[in-house]
């Protein structure tokens, strides 16, 4: 590949810009209303990535890919501030630290990215399909490395994208990963030509033909009817009962907390619907331990027949009956008043509901959040698919997975509910610790994301927001605004397996594998570059 000549634009222009268009990629709130702009900006933040790298060695892409990866998701998650400081009561000095701490795991994999996009270019590898795949790969890499956090992955930012949105189907959020790099990655190819005073070569037009194409099948696939299989319809109601996260746990507060959530239930029956779903962890206190608390819920499910499932903290007792175990928690219950089951979170978060070594850190972190527990919250098993029943009739029951919040960051966790039967996805999840900050609308993008890769309808209840129905194509169809009390009601179709089981959740992260192996081929292609180049110095 010839070489180009660097742009005029000074290279800490190009990253602070890539910076900027990284945040803009994701949803935030403006002045009362949500700046949701990564349809347009997504293709930018590559392009300015890669400009900004031009030229560089792999040492020194990889220290500035790193500082701008850290400023980039520094102000992405500047969110848990809110968390730590407002919630979590840590000093000040913790809040400003803890999102930086978060963005420097975020980016270690900008960095990598740099480093391998620096080394290609020394052999002439760094195409835009080469971009495209490393990023994917690192994306993926970032959704279990160390437990995970693929929090503002790229290809979130394309949620509103109709014609990517049907390609999660098939690929995962990573397939539009793929296609917003391989878009951003031929700009920069593109201007570079330019900035030589050539016409863009066959690796631009090819990379641009290749997302035409992307977007030409994924206008396919989103022109079918995903519904078109499903067996029957029913009305589901999702509850936002708004109460504040600081006195949720106040004893004084119980009986008016539970309140709120019944008069929502009474008017989610009145408009029909036989499924309501209240947010994680929305029951004030223990149910498996308060018999009185056990009853006003058995009877609020008589009085309406309709099943509910209800947020709550599990516990599992010793001999004498102390609870020794808490589990993240949802509840079954059927219009006889009967439990009938209870699903626990499998995936928790780090430092928030479980502290890693906390034989060796715990002290450090509860001295620093005097608001986190200390006791670990247990992990459950793994996703399950539970059946929901009630009565219009004749028995009438669906399967469905119950995704807890923080699970719902992970493809491939979600993908397996609708892979082993769910029929539709109710999400129940707690976004008041994040104030009014974008965090609660990406987190609703990712919702939207999930919903589109297993083409399941989504039912998602949120404490203060915001909660949403969610179609099998990854469209919200309703949504509350956030730190309102408010209901939503729909009539969801159910989709059995195999009709609801797309191709991503049969086969999994097949296409992230493909841009691994991809990756792999590349630098098994620069090793024998540097060996070739090598023998030939050593032979003259």
């Amino acid at each position: 590949m010839t070489k180009l000549p660097p742009l005029a634009v000074p290279r800490i222009a190009l990253l602070a810009g890539y910076a900027v268009v990284t945040f803009l990629s994701f949803p935030h709130p403006v002045a009362g209303r949500v700046l949701d702009l990564g349809v347009v900006f997504a293709w930018l933040g590559p392009a300015l990535l890669l400009l900004g790298l031009h030229g560089l060695t792999p040492g020194r892409a990889a220290r500035l890919g790193f500082v701008a990866g850290l400023v980039a998701h520094s102000a992405i998650l500047h969110w848990i501030y809110v968390v730590t400081v407002h919630y979590g009561h840590a000093p000040a000095v913790v809040g400003v630290l803890a999102p930086v701490a978060l963005a420097a795991y975020i980016a270690v994999f900008a960095a990598a990215l740099s480093a391998a996009w620096a080394g290609l270019g020394r052999f002439g590898l760094a195409t835009p399909f080469a971009a495209a795949a490393v990023w994917t790969a690192l994306d993926h890499l970032r959704s279990f490395a160390l437990s995970g956090f693929p929090w503002a992955t790229l290809g979130y930012a394309q949620h509103l994208n109709p014609a990517l949105m049907p390609l999660a189907a098939f690929t995962g959020v990573y397939g539009l990963s793929f296609v917003t790099v391989l878009g951003g990655a031929a700009l920069a190819r593109a201007l570079l030509e330019w900035s030589a005073g050539r016409r863009p070569g066959i690796a631009v037009g090819s990379a641009l033909a290749a997302v035409a194409l992307a977007h030409a099948l994924g206008f396919a696939a989103g022109a079918s009817h995903p519904d078109a299989g499903a067996v029957a319809r029913v009305r589901v109601a999702v509850l936002q009962g708004n109460i504040d996260q600081g006195s949720k746990w106040s004893s004084d507060r119980g009986a008016q907390i539970l309140a709120v959530y019944e008069d929502l239930s009474r008017r989610a029956a009145e408009a029909g619907a036989r499924i309501v779903v209240w947010p994680e962890t929305s029951v004030p206190g223990g149910i498996e331990a308060d018999a009185a608390l056990r009853e006003r819920l058995a009877a609020l499910a008589r009085e309406t027949g309709a099943a509910f499932v209800v947020g709550g903290v599990g516990l599992e007792f010793d001999a004498g009956g102390a609870p020794t175990r808490y589990f993240d928690s949802a509840f079954l219950l059927e219009p006889p008043g009967l439990f009938t089951d209870r699903y626990d979170k499998s995936h928790l978060v780090p430092f928030g509901e479980y502290v890693p070594l906390r034989d060796w850190l715990g002290f450090v972190f509860v001295a620093m959040a005097r608001g986190m527990a200390a006791l670990d919250v247990t992990a459950g098993p793994g996703p399950r698919v539970v059946t929901v029943a009630w009565s219009d009739g004749a028995a009438t029951r669906v399967r469905a997975g119950v995704p807890i919040c923080y699970e719902l960051l992970f493809p491939d966790l979600v993908r397996r509910f609708a892979r082993r039967g769910a029929e539709m996805l109710f999400a129940i999840t707690n976004d008041a610790w994040y104030g009014r900050t974008g965090a609660p609308y990406q987190f609703l993008a990712m919702t939207a994301l999930r919903a589109a890769e297993s083409r399941l309808w989504t039912a998602r209840a949120a404490n203060t927001g915001v909660s949403a129905i969610i179609d099998a194509r990854g469209r919200v169809v309703s949504r509350t605004e956030i730190f309102e009390r408010d209901l939503l009601v729909a009539d969801v179709p159910l989709r059995p397996a195999p009709l609801g089981g797309s191709f991503y959740t049969r086969y999994g992260d097949v296409f992230a594998y493909a841009c691994w192996a991809v990756a792999v081929g590349l630098a098994t292609g620069a090793v024998r570059s540097q060996s070739a180049r090598g023998r030939a110095g050593h032979a003259t």
